[in-house]
């Protein structure tokens, strides 16, 4: 029998189980107050819908063996999208939809095998609205979202936010096959394969400057409305961060505009963000969203319903982020129950009964004590503040 968990998985302790809770509670009370509904897309799903029409690669799939092709969901968005579709189709818009669950994620490992790793997740839908009104609620809800989660200033939080609309305004002056090998340069911030391209030296000198036109909104959106003139997705982009600049300063979240910003999952089609906080050992992106209209069309959806937006919380990093920082007060106050002689464990047992019809955590030391400070010396090492002594 392997004593080992599998290659990516882990164990939590109960600390760990209690935190992931506390966040993911915090994370539900915001979002109901919103105004969104719960649901509960499945853990298992048909490759195509997990692929979400091309958007998500196979080999971040992890397969099931199974009568047809099935995986385990690497994201909760298409699964979502596709309910929002069909048995959801009816509901009026806009639809507002939020989900918490294990997602998992299937990459190479160091020595080179297939690695599962199960991330606990926690974030929202927004169905039905075509324009920008629709980001600026989804991005207030993240706001107030991080809000609840106490964010430390020390961990320089950094909203990175990028446009697919601005990276096709690079792109439009080049050919297909040439668009390609630009676009996967500025993506990956590689400037010495756009010096392979051999360009003219008027468009090399134009796409690093592209390239490095990123940083305070106002400035890069003021930096490429002189290049681009007016265009929609800038104005938009004007009225967004407008809106966004006194939430984010009251956070201390910093706001980062790259116009060459794509996520890894090809999901989204239209604003792109993730907010990357420094831990003590490298950046930890704790969440990613975006507006993924397409996918709503591949699912079926038509007109101003083929529209979505929405964004996930990493449960388990913003924990791994956040452990030193967690409220202590949040803790529940345990009561240790323990007896001597004559006291029995029928009448601990029942003494007990009578602190759990309070609300109030309490466990039974099984095993009788000799004297009260025994069972004092007990209460560290069952996790409890309070003894309760029975010795009658």
């Amino acid at each position: 029998m392997a004593l080992q968990p599998a290659a990516g998985a882990r164990d939590l302790n109960p600390q760990q189980v209690e935190h992931n809770q506390q966040l993911s509670q915090r994370l539900a009370d915001v979002f109901r107050i919103w105004g969104y509904d719960e649901v509960s897309p499945p853990r298992v799903e048909r490759l195509d819908t997990l692929k979400a029409g091309g958007a998500i690669a196979s080999q971040d799939i992890v397969r099931l063996v199974a009568d047809e092709p099935l995986g385990l969901r690497p994201e909760m968005t298409a699964s979502i999208a596709r309910a929002a579709c069909t048995r959801l189709s009816q509901r009026p818009r806009p639809l507002r939809l939020w989900a918490a669950g294990t997602v998992f994620e299937s990459r190479t490992a160091d020595e080179g095998g297939l690695c599962i790793e199960e991330k606990l997740q926690s974030g929202v839908e927004l169905f039905g609205v075509e324009d920008i009104r629709a980001e600026m609620e989804l991005l207030s809800l993240l706001f107030s979202a991080l809000n609840t989660l106490n964010l430390n200033r020390c961990n320089q939080p950094r909203l990175l936010i990028g446009h697919t609309a601005l990276m096709d305004l690079i792109l439009a002056p080049y050919k297909d096959g040439l668009r390609n090998q630009i676009r996967t340069a500025l993506i990956h911030y590689d400037r010495l394969a756009l010096e392979n391209l051999e360009l003219p030296k008027a468009q090399f000198t134009r796409l690093i400057g592209e390239l490095e036109c990123r940083g305070e909104p106002i400035e890069v959106l003021d930096r490429l409305q002189t290049i681009y003139g007016s265009q929609s997705v800038l104005t938009d982009l004007q009225r967004l961060f407008a809106q966004m600049n006194s939430l984010a300063a009251a956070q201390g979240i910093k706001l980062q505009l790259d116009p060459t910003f794509q996520p890894h999952f090809e999901l989204y089609t239209g604003l792109v963000f993730q907010l990357v906080c420094q831990s003590d050992s490298a950046p930890v992106v704790i969440a990613r969203g975006g507006r993924y209209d397409e996918l709503m069309a591949r699912c079926g959806a038509k007109g101003a319903d083929a529209a979505g937006v929405g964004f996930s919380l990493a449960i388990d990093d913003i924990r791994e982020l956040l452990t030193s920082q967690i409220n202590q007060s949040e803790e529940v106050d345990s009561t240790l129950v323990a007896y001597g002689s004559p006291a029995t464990l029928e009448s601990a047992l029942q003494r007990q009964q009578h602190w759990h019809q309070q609300g109030q955590r309490a466990l039974v030391e099984l095993e009788a004590c000799q004297d009260r400070e025994e069972a004092i010396s007990r209460l560290e090492e069952r996790g409890c503040k309070t003894l309760d002594w029975l010795d009658l």
